[in-house]
């Protein structure tokens, strides 16, 4: 099992990847290995995740062809929900400090 370790805006991205078979009809290559990525995301500092696990494989349930392609995958999507969750947080910031210099008891 493949598991790489990622630093990221403040977060630990943990990405393993697990592999799956695919058996052919009769006449075909029998078996074929596929992968998915199972991601844990945590806060700098943190034992426990931040979410549940999250696993990812390729859009419409299709699993990565390859370890590589796996890991890649699951950093990549783990990296957005992190931009997200900054984006978020970056929003919130900004409104409430609006709403604080707007108010009277700045003034």
């Amino acid at each position: 099992m493949m598991m790489r370790t990622y630093e990221y805006h403040g977060f630990t991205i943990e990405v393993t990847v697990e592999a799956g078979f695919t058996l052919r009809p009769a006449g075909r290559a029998a078996v074929r290995t596929r992968y998915a990525a199972v991601v844990h995301i945590y806060q700098a500092g943190a034992a426990v995740a931040t979410f549940s696990p999250l696993r990812f494989d390729i859009a419409g349930g299709r699993p990565f062809d390859t370890e590589a392609d796996a890991v890649m995958g699951g950093y990549s999507a783990a990296r957005r929900i992190v931009d997200d969750l900054f984006a978020r947080a970056a929003d919130a910031t900004d409104s409430a400090l609006s709403a604080l210099s707007s108010s009277k008891v700045l003034r």
